[in-house]
């Protein structure tokens, strides 16, 4: 048993499965870390994760043109 293996056994945290769905967004993934996430990553949480980041961006969106429009 190798150090590695017992970190590639741990599930990603919350702020690398934002960053990883953030590097989706923009279509920019190290490899090392698109490897971490296949291995360490669960589908239903990034699609979770992706879902509610999508839901902030076009909220956050949405209320700034509100506020544009608004002046």
């Amino acid at each position: 048993m190798t150090n590695s293996e017992p970190e590639n056994r741990k599930s990603l945290s919350l702020l690398q499965m934002i960053n990883s769905v953030l590097a989706s967004f923009f279509g920019v993934q190290s490899s090392k870390n698109r490897r971490r996430d296949f291995a360490r990553g669960k589908a239903h949480q990034f699609i979770a994760v992706a879902i509610v980041m999508t839901a902030v961006w076009y909220g956050s969106i949405f209320l700034l043109v509100k506020l544009v429009l608004s002046q």
